[in-house]
């Protein structure tokens, strides 16, 4: 079976891939994940963005790399996602 990101599958995680816009928290990343989805009534294609804050342990990342980012426990009120690792500097 092929990873998919809306699986319902226990012990499969979501993951995204996006651009870091901020690194100025301790241990924290915001990154900008954009998708292309088609209008619901007139079905043109359009851009949507959504921001997730990140754990970044080692302080790797820096603004404007490319990242993995997946799923995992909550660690505050608006972070439960992790740095899996940095695709493109």
């Amino acid at each position: 079976m092929s990873e998919s990101e809306n699986s319902k599958e226990p012990g499969l995680r979501k993951t995204r891939v996006g651009v870091v816009t901020s690194d100025a928290m301790e241990k924290t990343i915001v990154v900008e994940v954009r998708r292309r989805v088609p209008h619901p009534r007139f079905k043109k294609i359009v851009k949507k963005t959504s921001t997730f804050f990140a754990h970044d342990e080692e302080g790797a990342a820096a603004v404007g790399d490319r990242v993995l980012i997946e799923e995992t426990r909550p660690r505050s009120k608006r972070k439960c996602w992790e740095l899996k690792e940095v695709l493109s500097h």
